[in-house]
């Protein structure tokens, strides 16, 4: 998920590709986004590479 969302996916197409709700797409970003202490997606991101997690 972490990867398609850094490719510059947008929500919608990431959560056609994984086969789940939008909502749910939403909730499972919140979660890394929340424990990594991120503002937004983008900082989200920049945190998981940080990280080597993408």
């Amino acid at each position: 998920m972490t990867r398609l969302l850094a490719a510059g996916m947008k929500g919608e197409a990431v959560a056609r590709h994984l086969g789940v709700s939008l909502r749910t797409l939403r909730r499972r970003v919140s979660e890394p986004q929340d424990r990594l202490g991120a503002a937004s997606r983008f900082q989200l991101g920049m945190r998981a590479a940080q990280r080597g997690w993408v």
